[in-house]
C-alpha cells in the first residue's frame, strides 16, 4: 500500500478527525438534551393544565401586595430582598423580585413634561422608608422532577457521556492504529529477521517500496541498504575465511612436511637446534593463523556450543610452550583442583590457554618461578613472577590495559567476549595473574 501523505501529516490528520467526530458527536449530544428538557417542561406544564380543566390555572401570577403572596413567602417579603431572582425547594416556588419602576404600566410612568402621574399602583412607602416592590412567582410543582427521578436522570446522562467516552477512545485507536500502520508493519519486518544469523538475502524481506516516499519509505530504504551491506559483508567474510584457510594452511603444512623430513636425518647439534626453532617458528604460526581465523568468522558450524574438559587442553599448552623455559630454571606448578567441564569453542579456548601460558613462560626471567597454574571448577588461574627485587616498580594494570604482555592479550579478551567468558589481568610490582572464568 503507498501512502501519499507523509507519517506527520497523516497522524495530524487522524487527530484532527478525532476530535472533529467527538466534537459532533458531544455538541448532538447536548442539543438532544436541551431539547428534550424543554419540551418534557412544556408536556408537563400541559398534563397540569389538562388535570384541572375547565377550569385552568396559570403557574405564574405577579404580586404588588406583600399581603397577596402565599402565606410561605409574606415572612420573607418583609425583609425587603433585593432584586432578583430567589428559589424556595421545600414551596417548590421560584421567585423574581422587581424594582419599583416594574410596578407602573409604561404609559403611567412619565409624562411629557417629566412628572410622575399618580396612578392606582402608586403606593405609600414603608415604616423603613422603602419603596414598595413587586413580586412575579412562579409555582413549579408538578413541573420539576422530583428528587428520586433526579438520580434516573443523572444515571442515564453518565451512562451516556461514558458511551461517548468509550466511541471516543476506540474510535481513536482505530484512527491512530491506520496512521502508524506503515511504522508496526516496518517493525515487524525488522523483528523477523534473526540478526544474529544474517543471510545474503535478508535485505530483500524488506521491500521498502512498499512504505512509499514518506519518512517510513526512508527509514525502510535505509534499513535494507544497511542490511544490503551487511549481507555482502558476511559473504565476503565466508569468502575470504575459506579462501585463507585453505592458502594459508598449505604452506605450513608443507614447512612441516620438509621439517618432519630434516628429521629424519642425520643432522649435527647446530642444525638440530635450527630445525627445532623452525619447527616451533612453524607452530607459532599455525596458532596465529587458526586465531586469527576463528576471529574472522561469524559462525562456525555450532562449534560454540561444544562441551570440552579443560585440563587436557591446560596441559597440552604447557607442553607445547615449555621450550621457552629453557635455561631459566623456573618451575612450573600444574595443581588441577578439579575437572570441570566448558561449553564453548574447544580451539578458541585452546588458543586463549596457549596465549595465556606462553605470555607467562615468556616474561618469567631466569631464577623468578614458579609459575603457578591452577584449574578450578569454574576458572583458571595463572601466576608468574616478574621481580624479586622491592626497589623496582612497577605500576599496578588492569585487564583494560594490556600493553607489555603480549599482543595476544587482546586477542584473548575478544575470544572471551565471542564465548561468553571472562578475562581479567592483574598486574603489581613482583607478580602477573591472569584469570579465565565461566559459567
Amino acid at each position: 500500500m503507498i501512502y501519499r501523505h507523509s507519517l506527520r501529516k497523516r497522524v495530524a490528520f487522524a487527530f484532527a478527525t478525532c476530535i472533529a467526530v467527538l466534537s459532533v458527536v458531544w455538541g448532538l449530544a447536548f442539543f438532544g438534551a436541551l431539547r428534550l428538557s424543554e419540551d418534557r417542561v412544556l408536556t408537563r406544564q400541559l398534563q397540569r393544565a389538562a388535570e384541572n380543566y375547565p377550569l385552568l390555572t396559570t403557574n405564574l401570577r405577579g404580586y404588588d401586595k406583600i399581603d397577596n403572596l402565599p402565606q410561605s413567602l409574606r415572612e420573607w417579603a418583609q425583609t425587603s430582598p433585593k432584586q432578583g431572582l430567589y428559589e424556595f425547594e421545600a414551596e417548590e416556588l421560584h421567585v423574581a423580585v422587581l424594582s419599583p419602576e416594574h410596578k407602573l404600566p409604561p404609559e403611567h410612568k412619565k409624562s411629557p413634561a417629566g412628572n410622575e402621574e399618580p396612578s392606582a399602583y402608586d403606593e405609600q412607602p414603608s415604616a423603613e422608608n422603602e419603596p414598595p416592590r413587586a413580586f412575579v412567582v412562579f409555582d413549579v410543582a408538578g413541573i420539576e422532577v422530583a428528587s428520586s427521578e433526579d438520580w434516573w436522570w443523572l444515571l442515564g446522562i453518565t451512562s451516556v457521556v461514558g458511551s461517548l467516552g468509550a466511541l471516543g477512545f476506540g474510535l481513536g485507536i482505530i484512527v491512530m492504529r491506520k496512521a502508524v500502520a506503515p511504522v508496526a508493519q516496518l517493525a515487524k519486518v525488522v523483528a523477523d529477521i534473526d540478526l544474529e544469523h544474517l543471510s545474503a538475502g535478508d535485505h530483500k524481506r524488506i521491500e521498502s517500496n512498499r512504505f512509499g516516499d514518506d519518512e517510513v519509505g526512508v527509514l525502510a530504504g535505509a534499513i535494507e541498504k544497511t542490511l544490503e551491506r551487511i549481507s555482502a559483508f558476511v559473504a565476503r567474510e565466508r569468502y575470504f575465511t575459506d579462501s585463507a584457510s585453505h592458502e594459508l594452511r598449505t604452506p605450513i603444512t608443507v614447512i612441516t612436511g620438509a621439517l618432519e623430513l630434516l628429521e629424519q636425518s642425520e643432522l649435527s647439534a647446530a642444525d638440530e637446534k635450527v630445525v627445532n626453532r623452525m619447527r616451533r617458528a612453524t607452530l607459532d604460526m599455525k596458532t596465529t593463523i587458526e586465531m586469527f581465523l576463528c576471529l574472522a568468522r561469524e559462525t562456525d558450524d555450532g562449534l560454540y556450543d561444544t562441551q570440552f574438559l579443560v585440563m587436557p587442553l591446560v596441559c597440552h599448552a604447557v607442553e607445547q610452550q615449555r621450550h621457552l623455559l629453557t635455561g631459566k630454571s623456573v618451575d612450573v606448578e600444574l595443581d588441577a583442583l578439579a575437572k570441570p567441564k566448558v561449553f564453548g569453542h574447544p580451539q578458541a579456548f585452546s588458543i586463549a590457554v596457549n596465549n595465556l601460558v606462553r605470555n607467562a613462560f615468556e616474561h618469567t626471567l631466569a631464577g623468578q618461578g614458579p609459575i603457578t597454574i591452577i584449574v578450578k571448577e569454574c576458572e583458571l588461574l595463572i601466576t608468574n613472577r616478574v621481580s624479586t627485587h622491592a626497589d623496582e616498580q612497577y605500576p599496578p594494570t588492569e585487564a583494560s590495559s594490556f600493553h607489555g604482555y603480549g599482543l595476544g592479550l587482546g586477542i584473548v579478551q575478544r575470544l572471551c567476549e565471542r564465548n561468553g567468558w571472562s578475562f581479567t589481568l592483574h598486574a603489581d610490582e613482583a607478580f602477573v595473574s591472569a584469570r579465565l572464568s565461566w559459567q
